[in-house]
Parts: structure tokens; sequence; C-alpha cells
């Protein structure tokens, strides 16, 4: 197996003592996982952040064996984690990402819409700007998937409607990981919603 191009990190597990296991969202190939050699070292650490664009490289004998990695910044996110809320966005996004989704399968879709989700974090100078874009991607996942709704999230009621999908999410998608990924999304959407009230 082999791959190179652009992907987006979204889980990053340290794997013995200087290397790391890298989940990365392409357009082409969808969820890919991979070991990188120094993914702890002082130079790949601000690389391998979750949110971050990345050109991989990734090579493996077997489809059976864990692929090695190499990657290198297109575009950095660190700026976002000076922002707590715009942080927990992007650590939402991405670990919904890195849990529903299965490895190996194309959902352009889906990477289109966390890039465009990321973006608009990035872009706008408060979370009125992304909110909606937020409840707009979690639709898109959901919809990508079988379980979401019949169209995007239409401009209403946010509270409503990300409680909605919140729900949605823990009764379909995440219904074995339900802990600690939708504590982390409830603590968003209340400060979330404090933030654009």
């Amino acid at each position: 197996m082999h791959f190179a191009g652009e992907a987006i990190v979204v889980a990053v597990r340290v794997h013995g003592e200087h290397g790391a296991v890298v989940r990365v969202m392409t357009a082409e190939q969808g969820l890919l996982a991979g070991y990188v050699r120094g993914g702890r070292s002082r130079q790949l650490r601000p690389v391998l952040m979750a949110g971050n664009t990345v050109k991989v490289d990734l090579r493996a004998r077997t489809e059976a064996q864990l692929a090695a990695m190499t990657v290198e910044l297109v575009h950095g996110r660190a700026g976002l984690i000076l922002e707590p809320l715009a942080a927990t966005a992007l650590e939402w996004s991405t670990a919904l990402v890195a849990a529903a989704l299965p490895e190996g399968q194309p959902y352009a879709h889906i990477h289109g819409a966390l890039s465009g989700l990321l973006d608009a974090v990035e872009a706008a100078p408060s979370a009125r700007g992304w909110a909606w874009a937020l409840a707009r991607f979690e639709n898109v996942v959901m919809t990508a998937l079988g379980y979401g709704a019949d169209q995007d999230a239409p401009e209403g009621n946010l509270a409503m409607e990300l409680r909605r999908s919140g729900s949605h999410l823990a009764e379909t998608i995440l219904t074995d990981r339900r802990g600690i990924l939708l504590a982390a999304r409830e603590r968003l959407v209340d400060r979330l919603l404090r933030a654009v009230a």
C-alpha cells in the first residue's frame, strides 16, 4: 500500500519512547493510520497537532501492516490552541472523525466539511462566525454514514439543533463511545451557546 498527498491530522497516540501512531483524514482514501518515527520529537510535535493539514507519505508492504508515515506541515492551526473555545471545537471535530469513520473508505464530503469547519474556526473573530458550521459539520458526518438528517442544518435555533444532533450522535454513531467524547461535546456546546447568546 502506498499513499502520498495532503491530509488533516485527526488523532495522535504515543507509541513507544519516540514514535506516534497518527490517524489522518484524506479526501481520496478517507481515514488512514500510520506510524511516525520520532513523532514525539520537538520538531514533529507541533506538526502532529489535530487539525493541522500535512503532506503525508504512507507505505506498507501489506494492507494488514501498519504503514510507516512521514509528514510535512502544509498549514498549521497552532494559534487556535490559545483560544479555548476554538481549541475545543477543533478537538471535538477531529475526534468525531477519528471515532466515527472506518479506515480506508473515502468520504470526500466529510473531508471537505471538516476542512471548511476548521477554516471557519480559524478565520472567524468569534464563535458566532462558526457555530452554525459546527452544526452543519455534524449533520454532514451523520448523513454520510447513513444516520443523518435529510439536509444540512437550517439556520434557526442553534441550541435546539446542537441538542438534536448530540442526541442523534449518541444513539447512532457513538453508541459504544459515549463517555469521553460526548462529555467533551457537551462542554463545548454549553460554552458555545453561552458565547453566542
